[in-house]
């Protein structure tokens, strides 16, 4: 019996990001589609937390716009960016986020970031049959935390899926969790999110 093709990688290449002048030929339509896939994909928790499902396509937004702003000209210097962002593009069996939290004041940065100390290793994917997938930070991010008592405003997050976890995942319901101490709540995904996410658990 012959073995099953590898399944390409979803990662961005440089062939994938377009010079200034051709992405401004295709800004406008591109951030117009891509309102309405981050819509579906952004998920409130309660008042203060927000997580972003990443995938492909927003995380080529994220590359051109930096590009563009940062006027990028070589490919040594999207070269940086790809490696700094293709993390954060799910592979099948896996789910990446990107976690924020919404301060918008001193006060609320000075109260809220020690309160929530811990918060990056507290978010999860409840699933239909009771289990949960836990969401992980990456060694690079782990090494920027360098303090226990106190956590950052975004942190980046995956979830790595078992075989039996994404058929639960697809029966659905879906919620997800905080379990920090002092900010325990959760959201239920809506129908359009789980089938977002579906595409990035699914081959």
């Amino acid at each position: 019996m012959n073995a099953a093709a590898p399944t390409a990688s979803r990662k961005l290449t440089l062939d994938d990001i377009a010079d200034q002048r051709a992405y401004e030929r295709e800004r406008q339509e591109f951030r117009s589609r891509m309102i309405e896939v981050k819509r579906r994909r952004r998920v409130a928790i309660g008042d203060l937390l927000t997580i972003m499902f990443e995938n492909r396509d927003t995380m080529r937004l994220q590359i051109q716009e930096m590009v563009r702003v940062e006027k990028l000209l070589t490919d040594e210097a999207v070269m940086d960016e790809l490696k700094a962002y293709n993390p954060m593009i799910p592979e099948p069996g896996q789910v990446c986020a990107t976690l924020f939290l919404e301060l918008t004041s001193e006060d609320q940065v000075r109260e809220w970031l020690p309160k929530l100390a811990g918060l990056e290793n507290s978010i999860s994917l409840l699933l239909s049959d009771g289990s949960s997938v836990k969401g992980e930070i990456d060694a690079l991010h782990a090494a920027g935390l360098t303090r226990d008592d106190v956590t950052a405003a975004v942190h980046y997050l995956t979830f790595h899926f078992t075989p039996d976890q994404i058929a639960a995942f697809q029966a659905g319901p879906v919620s997800v969790v905080c379990s920090q101490k002092n900010y325990v709540d959760s959201t239920v995904l809506s129908d359009a999110t789980t089938s977002e996410l579906l595409s990035d658990l699914l081959p």
